[in-house]
């Protein structure tokens, strides 16, 4: 039995993780494994090579992937189904893995619904999909973003400064939210919530009336702001499209920090963490959690489980439908992001 894999998307810390876990376990199950190339263009462009144990040793810490990425969606690409199809066949492929967040698995979930055979996998930094309580990759995220908070807290005081960080979260803010908590931020803004800058800038006024001589803000990049009572939220953007078609954010935390400074007189400066959440090697529990993902997903096609998600339930790894995990985004729960607002306000 010849089962391909593919990682889509954006590359999160974990995915070769992921795939020596599937390999490993591939063994057992006396699969031949194939690897596609940059995610569903692989199969589009009929651009793969074998993966063995002897390909897949030593990339457990790793960063990226060994296979590449890309947010290439079949389903946008003209006669894109036909050709997948085309490719399955002509290769003798009897199931596809696919690794990826939202885009990739939707297109995985559609893929199914046309009667192919296909496993998911759940990764992003972001932790936004739903039917599983993680995704890979964000532990490492939070990790990163933490640590940077941690190390802006010395400066920022050193130089009575407000200090504004930049964070991932296109739709959602689990990391912002994790990262705020954990690296004690005074200011944490989420997608969720649309931010109201005049309020922001009340509040650093009363932290600073009542001693405190800095403030650190954790903003997510897709957190829209209001700049002023009768204007409405907007979303800050490049003016660019990503490969997907959506538009390419970034800046929100310049024009945050710009506002502050602007209301409150106080200097105040950014940092945007950007691609660096994405890279570098996975953490422990990142690895662990990947691990796990992949052997199970390779048990889900032995036992002929298509259609399906692995996913993380309390601690253990269950099965949960593609189409239960991508129909929306996992948002933020107000109740959890209360327990940040504890902290300011």
């Amino acid at each position: 039995m010849k089962v391909a894999v593919l990682t889509g998307g954006g590359d999160c810390p974990g995915l070769n993780a992921v795939i020596r876990a599937i390999v490993r376990r591939a063994t057992a199950h006396g699969f031949e494994m194939m690897g596609l190339r940059d995610g569903w263009k692989g199969l589009l462009e009929d651009n793969h090579f074998r993966l063995t144990r002897e390909t897949t040793s030593g990339i457990l810490h790793r960063g990226g992937t060994i296979l590449g990425t890309s947010r290439v969606n079949p389903f946008k690409v003209e006669n894109g189904l036909e050709k997948v199809k085309r490719a399955i066949e002509r290769n003798g492929i009897h199931a596809v893995i696919a690794i990826g967040g939202e885009g990739t698995l939707s297109a995985a979930t559609r893929m199914s619904e046309e009667g192919l055979r296909i496993v998911g996998v759940p990764k992003t930094i972001d932790n936004d999909l739903n039917g599983t309580e993680f995704t890979f990759g964000f532990d490492t995220a939070v990790a990163i973003a933490t640590e940077a908070v941690d190390r802006l807290h010395s400066t920022a005081e050193s130089h009575k400064r407000v200090i504004v960080c930049e964070v991932m979260g296109r739709h959602v803010g689990w990391i912002a939210t994790y990262a705020g908590i954990a690296g004690g931020a005074d200011v944490i803004l989420v997608p969720e919530i649309p931010a109201d800058l005049e309020r922001v800038a009340e509040h650093i006024q009363r932290r600073h009336a009542g001693g405190r001589t800095f403030s650190i803000v954790v903003v997510a990049e897709g957190t829209r702001i209001k700049l002023a009572a009768d204007q409405n939220e907007q979303l800050v953007t490049s003016g660019a499209l990503d490969e997907a078609g959506r538009p390419r954010l970034g800046g929100v935390g310049n024009i945050v920090a710009h506002e502050i400074e602007r209301r409150t007189g106080f200097e105040t400066r950014v940092s945007v963490l950007g691609h660096i959440q994405r890279g570098g090697a996975p953490t422990a529990h990142d690895r662990v959690l990947a691990t796990r993902y992949g052997v199970h997903a390779c048990d889900m096609v032995a036992r002929g489980e298509f259609g399906k998600m692995a996913a993380l339930k309390g601690n253990e790894i269950i099965s949960v439908d593609l189409s239960a995990a991508t129909k929306e985004l996992k948002k933020v729960p107000k109740e959890f992001f209360e327990v940040a607002q504890v902290f300011f306000g």
